[in-house]
């Protein structure tokens, strides 16, 4: 058994957990929206073609924000071939994902369907092959009252009220070779500058998330980063950033991906110290990650078909759920500087939710970590100090367990994940937190890490208590199993 000691002082703080972490990401990709989030001809469909099974599952995975529509489908995409009737709207090929959109599925519908599923919108807008006048007219048409044209034809298309778009992402991966359109990071500046400043013309209160490097493997990081921040520093409120993780054959580099997300992090905060410093400014930029997930980018997707192929459709294992765990640790480990993150992406394409046409919709492994999280983290989370076994890894030394602790004013949530082989007793002392209770424990694991939830056996992997958690004055000590992700709630008297 290997033993693991964490000690957390209360009010010794990282920073501020913002709902905004807990958010997703919805593409014009593969069968995200048709099939997905939109099948007009399911048993379970609304007026508006949404399916409601969908809709349950992702309420319970209780997600904030919704990134849409793209991705690399972004850079091509023209916004008002998704608006008005659908029998005059048009199929274009999609040069990214080389397949066709029907438009039947655009921004009117996105904006019904974030108000049926309780999230709101996180707007992109087309900087690879669109202008900043159109970025503009997008917004425009979202929130501008009336008595303009798009403002208008919104009206005319059924919506009388502005949707109130409060974010919007100018762009995608411009620094990407394979993005429609690539730009060098001061050409990007330029268009994103030009783009800002009229979105802002048109609603001052918009927040605004301009991009920054794809993945730490691109051959321009952290220098664009630095670039695209000291030319949109006062526009801006996020740097967008992303990176995907996925088994490329030794267990423990999986395992330590939170480590090297960990260390990205740091590196863009220490970007946006610097150019703060530089430019002797007094606000404060952030980080949006907004694309992050375990993704298998050497499986084979080539489509089946031109219309909402089955492409990038993970099935993930339990090995994957605890990696992913990780993560979501990471984040909240460093949720001073990440104000925002969308797990990429929301169903069918890497995604927690899977669908069958005419079928169910199932919870992938990795569901569940991100369920208990962002409907328990709350508050802030607290700085740690800890003694624990670690393993060899290409990020370096990893330890064994991976862990986060938030709090409020009423209760306390300790997330960890045990990447040993064997059980790990864990000794957690809270120190200054009164009055210490266990309220609930959840415990993610199985004898075979390549187990599967599958539309045969969708409840292969599913959550159980976690048995045998005891407090003992500011301590809590519990036993976790091999190569399993846990939470422990607890309440405290909130003093």
């Amino acid at each position: 058994m290997k033993n693991t000691k964490i000690l957390a002082i209360k009010h010794l703080d990282i920073g501020d957990i913002s709902p905004d972490m807990f958010s997703s990401f919805i593409e014009h990709l593969g069968r995200a929206v048709y099939e997905g989030i939109y099948e007009p001809t399911h048993k379970t469909a609304d007026e508006n073609g949404f399916r409601q099974d969908v809709i349950d599952l992702i309420k319970e995975l209780n997600v904030k924000k919704v990134r849409y529509p793209g991705g690399n489908y972004l850079s091509g995409y023209r916004w008002e071939d998704g608006i008005g009737p659908k029998e005059n709207r048009k199929r274009r090929f999609d040069m990214a994902w080389s397949t066709v959109d029907t438009n039947e599925f655009g921004t009117d519908e996105f904006m019904k369907w974030c108000d049926k599923s309780g999230c709101e919108p996180l707007m992109a807008v087309n900087l690879g092959t669109g202008t900043p006048q159109d970025g503009a007219n997008l917004a425009e048409y979202c929130n501008f009252k009336e008595g303009t044209y798009y403002s208008d034809l919104r009206k005319q298309n059924g919506r009388k009220e502005p949707y109130k778009v409060e974010s919007w992402c100018l762009g995608n991966e411009m620094d990407g070779v394979w993005q429609i359109c690539h730009l060098n990071a001061e050409d990007y500046s330029k268009k994103a500058l030009e783009t800002a400043k009229m979105i802002r013309w048109i609603d001052p209160k918009t927040k605004l998330v301009v991009c920054g490097s794809a993945s730490v493997n691109q051959p321009t990081f952290p220098e664009w980063d630095k670039t695209v921040c000291e030319n949109l520093y006062d526009f801006a409120d996020f740097l967008s950033v992303h990176q995907y993780y996925w088994w490329e054959g030794n267990d423990d580099d999986f395992y330590a991906s939170y480590v090297q997300m960990d260390e990205y992090i740091k590196t863009i905060k220490g970007v946006l110290t610097f150019v703060k410093a530089k430019l002797r400014s007094k606000k404060d930029m952030y980080i949006s990650f907004d694309e992050w997930n375990v993704w298998y980018q050497n499986a084979d997707n080539t489509p089946d078909r031109l219309i909402a192929p089955h492409i990038l459709e993970d099935v993930y294992t339990m090995q994957d759920a605890l990696v992913f765990g990780g993560l979501m640790n990471t984040l909240l480990n460093n949720c001073d500087v990440v104000k925002m993150a969308c797990l990429a992406q929301l169903v069918n394409v890497i995604a927690p939710i899977m669908t069958q046409a005419d079928g169910p919709a199932i919870r992938q492994t990795i569901f569940y970590p991100f369920k208990y999280v962002s409907n328990n983290a709350k508050g802030k989370t607290l700085r740690t100090v800890n003694t624990c076994d670690k393993f060899d890894s290409k990020y370096g030394k990893a330890d064994y367990v991976s862990s986060a602790i938030t709090y409020d004013d009423k209760e306390i949530c300790v997330f960890l994940v045990n990447y040993a082989a064997e059980e790990n007793e864990i000794n957690i002392n809270l120190n200054l937190f009164k009055d210490i209770k266990v309220k609930e424990t959840v415990s993610l694991f199985s004898d075979d890490l390549k187990k599967q939830n599958t539309f045969k056996n969708p409840f292969a992997v599913v959550p159980t208590e976690l048995k045998g958690v005891k407090t003992e004055k500011d301590s809590v000590i519990a036993k976790l199993p091999p190569f399993s992700w846990n939470m422990i709630k607890l309440s405290h008297d909130g003093e």
